[in-house]
């Protein structure tokens, strides 16, 4: 059954002229029958570039969205339609709206992981990978508003020393739930294996860190190292692309309750459903997609 699944997908897929972007913390299956697998910016790139009809974007909403920003002329699904960001739900626009009413000097920088009308309101747009390049291009007399992730923005926060740095009381569910003693119980039943942790981790946890970095940071740096062993601190799904590249090596979870709930809506059969009936349909208004390309597209040319 899985198998036919997968042929009538890709056979879809051609008639659709569509691509298949899935991120790194996708199923297993998916991410194996994807065209790309990556981070935010990543397949935020790769969705403003394709020459595809139809992007099927294997995430949560607000990816699809932003693909959506990028690729106006294209149609975006999902392949459910209730694969949201609990994260990106932490903040409204009326919140920020009224914000930026009070603080109309301060520059906000938005996480990707956001809607795309939180992102109409915001100055430059901002992920995992880039966020301290981002901050740093802001000059140091500007007060800046990190929205939504609290755990993110205080690393930036951290490395750049930057105190005029207010941050957003938001997080992520599945990252929150790492704490520092699972990191401590980890090194004790795998001495000597480095801990990698994502940097929307809490503080303290990252603090604990041999190295930090996006999706996509630690999986290129669990291949070029040496080393044999990795204790992975961020959501589980991003170890079959780890093992699948680095069969010779171990990865530890820090934990198996990393499981983000909403990443795992997806599955292959939702995935041949909305190429057959061409849905859910992710759109943005278009007034809403012209504010929110500008804070994008400062994003991706920092890189």
């Amino acid at each position: 059954m899985a198998d036919a699944l997968v042929t009538r997908l890709q056979t879809l897929k051609k008639e659709r002229n569509a691509v298949i972007l899935a991120h790194s913390y996708q199923p297993a299956d998916i991410q194996d029958a994807a065209d790309y697998v990556g981070d935010s910016l990543g397949l935020s790139r790769l969705a403003a570039d394709t020459d595809a009809d139809v992007i099927l974007f294997c995430g949560v909403h607000f990816m699809a969205e932003t693909a959506a920003v990028l690729s106006p002329g294209k149609t975006v699904l999902i392949p459910d339609g209730n694969a949201g960001c609990p994260m990106a739900n932490m903040v409204t626009p009326r919140q920020l709206r009224e914000w930026r009413e009070k603080n109309p000097d301060a520059v906000v920088v938005t996480y990707v992981n956001s809607s795309a009308r939180v992102k109409a309101l915001s100055d430059i747009c901002c992920t995992s990978a880039n966020a301290v390049e981002v901050v740093a291009t802001i000059p140091k007399d500007k007060r800046v508003l990190f929205v939504p992730d609290r755990n993110l923005g205080h690393y930036v926060r951290t490395k750049l020393g930057r105190e005029n740095m207010e941050l957003w009381n938001g997080f992520c569910p599945t990252h929150e739930r790492m704490l520092p003693e699972m990191a401590v119980e980890s090194r004790k039943q795998h001495p000597g294996a480095p801990l990698m942790v994502h940097p929307e981790c809490r503080p303290e946890l990252v603090a604990m860190a041999d190295f930090v970095a996006s999706t996509t940071g630690i999986i290129k740096h669990c291949h070029e190292s040496p080393e044999r062993e990795f204790i992975i601190a961020t959501e589980i799904g991003i170890l079959h692309p780890l093992r699948k590249q680095n069969p010779d090596k171990v990865f530890h979870p820090l934990t198996v309750v990393a499981d983000c709930p909403n990443m795992k809506l997806n599955s292959i059969e939702k995935m041949v459903w909305a190429l057959e009936d061409m849905e859910p349909v992710v759109t943005v208004p278009a007034d809403i997609a012209e504010q929110a390309l500008q804070p994008i597209r400062r994003m991706l040319e920092i890189g």
